[in-house]
């Protein structure tokens, strides 16, 4: 159907089956309680049950509902941030010690996939940065300079080259960083559930934690069908956290980003656009990213949310940027039209934070949630199973976003003012 706008569009259409799960009922437990059934939670899960410990894993909805099952898919090394404005931001030793953590995230995705034979699309073919304009063109200069100074592999690609990788002239270069790739996200978080579940993690969804208190140096969850007591709890739930910690909530600006599919293209037009299936984004101040699947759709998507007038704008702008960068593609038509939530700091870097005895979380992602995310999933595995290892963050207290609401509502009005015009 054209223009259906559903929760997760494509990747509900296309995902593997989600692993049998249950609602909590009676008491149980563990060693760790998982609040979150997301790409962290998951990781959290998965890292700690293969090393033995006993893991429940509690999702308020349903596994991937949150920003793991409506992300672009995009498994990206680093942050959106320069590595050198890390260092700024963190200091030297702290700013390096997270660049090199999440460049190796899509390493960890990738292998993890390999490992548990997750069938989720994946390809690690690089992902194109492209240059709009001389300005463009500077940006992803500096960006590769900053990179290679580290030893990460990516190069520069002028014009004919981006256009051949690409099909489209509108670029004047592109940095490819061949560490990343791309991957059907909700299918991914359903590999990771199965994969803890068959590792020994119990996986329980419509299982949302009502209360937490301290009970004989132990935490007791409480849900409407019973409860969890455990010796840690991690927080999990980045951009959909919910009320037991209201300072996670306004830590982050909620920030959408939607995305349009087409029908699969002719195999012709295939040959022709991101032919090897990297990822792009490009350097305009409106982000905007461009993928294919497997079966030859084009993703398109962009900040905005596909609601209220923004349901209009955001899909006429994907069409008219389209048919821009693809002239053939006139009059493309979209099958599924999506959006979620992205959790933004005012750093636009993420936090970690102690937020009791043995309550840890890691937060806002900043858009780039599926290798952090499982990064950080796996090093809150290892910082529960030895706590005196050294994490890639300092632990802090949240920070209340100053503004939150006026800069949310200012960010979505926005993104439909520069669709618009």
């Amino acid at each position: 159907m054209s223009g259906t706008n559903d929760t997760h569009g494509l990747w509900e259409a296309t995902a593997t089956n989600t692993p049998a799960t249950s609602r909590l009922r009676g008491e149980l437990t563990a060693d760790v309680a998982v609040i979150g059934g997301g790409i962290t939670g998951l990781s959290t899960a998965l890292h700690l049950a293969e090393q033995g410990a006993k893991v429940v894993v509690a999702e308020s909805s349903y596994i991937g509902f949150g920003g793991s099952g409506r992300n672009v898919g995009l498994v990206n090394p680093g942050m959106w941030v320069k590595p050198d404005d890390i260092c700024a931001e963190l200091g030297d030793n702290a700013g390096e010690r997270l660049i090199s953590t999440l460049g190796a995230a899509p390493s960890l995705v990738f292998d993890i996939i390999s490992r548990h034979q997750i069938d989720c699309e994946a390809v690690q073919n690089g992902t194109l940065h492209c240059a709009v304009g001389k300005a463009g063109l500077r940006e992803i200069e500096e960006r590769e300079a900053q990179w290679r100074r580290r030893g990460a592999p990516v190069r520069l690609l002028d014009a004919t080259e981006t256009a051949r990788r690409t099909g489209s002239t509108m670029f004047a270069g592109s940095l490819l960083d061949e560490r990343a790739g791309t991957i059907q996200p909700l299918s991914y978080v359903r590999g990771l559930a199965r994969a803890s579940v068959t590792a020994g993690a119990q996986v329980f969804t419509n299982t949302e934690v009502d209360t937490v208190e301290r009970a004989d140096n132990r935490w007791k969850l409480r849900t409407q069908g019973g409860s969890v007591t455990a010796d840690w709890i991690v927080t999990a739930t980045n951009a959909y956290s919910g009320s037991l910690w209201p300072a996670l909530q306004q830590e982050v600006i909620p920030l959408f980003y939607f995305q349009c599919a087409t029908a699969p293209l002719p195999e012709t037009l295939r040959r022709a656009i991101l032919a090897d299936h990297e990822g792009l984004i490009c350097t305009r101040t409106v982000i905007t990213s461009l993928r294919t699947d497997a079966a030859g759709r084009l993703i398109f998507g962009s900040l905005g949310a596909l609601r209220n007038i923004g349901s209009t704008v955001h899909s006429a702008y994907a069409k008219r940027s389209l048919e821009r960068m693809y002239p053939a593609l006139r009059d493309v038509k979209f099958e599924h039209e999506w959006f979620g939530q992205i959790a933004m700091t005012s750093s636009h870097l993420p936090r970690y934070h102690e937020l009791d005895r043995q309550v840890i979380g890691f937060h806002g992602y900043n858009g780039r949630g599926i290798g952090t995310g499982t990064v950080f999933g796996k090093i809150m595995a290892g910082r529960i199973l030895n706590p005196n290892q050294q994490l890639p963050l300092e632990a802090t207290d949240p920070e209340h976003a100053s503004m939150r609401g006026l800069r949310a509502g200012y960010y979505e009005a926005g993104s439909v003012l520069a669709h618009l015009l």
